[in-house]
């Protein structure tokens, strides 16, 4: 049993949040689950939810994002994904907040890479192999 089953959070323009999720997530196996339709959302705005396996565990909505960005980490099983990530991400129009590398600081094996996505959100991608 997983210790979170999904999380969500706003974002300025929801498509443009689904462009960039869709291509930056790519490279873990992590694809848009389920859209939903501002008719059928809580929050009057589009809902898009990414996961695994027909689950989605992570979902962005139209709506005024947190005045303090948060930070998203992926867990990745091999550092290619990470640097291929890091790549897709930056070609989807994030900006880049750290290049794919050991992050001695944390440990040995902790290879990360770090992206702001469209709201400002750090969005990391690591292997801790």
């Amino acid at each position: 049993m997983t210790v979170i089953d999904h999380i969500e959070f706003a974002v300025h323009d929801a498509t443009r949040s689904h462009a960039f999720y869709q291509a930056a997530l790519a490279p873990l196996d992590i694809a848009c689950v389920i859209t939903v339709g501002p008719d059928r959302s809580r929050t009057g705005g589009t809902r898009h939810g990414f996961g695994r396996d027909g689950y989605p565990s992570l979902w962005f909505h139209d709506g005024a994002p947190p005045v303090a960005p948060a930070h998203l980490a992926f867990a990745a099983t091999r550092r290619a994904q990470v640097d291929a990530f890091h790549r897709a991400a930056l070609a989807a129009g994030g900006r880049d907040n750290g290049p794919p590398g050991i992050r001695p600081h944390y440990h040995a094996d902790y290879y990360a890479a770090y992206v702001l996505d469209p709201d400002g959100v750090n969005v990391e991608v690591v292997c801790q192999r």
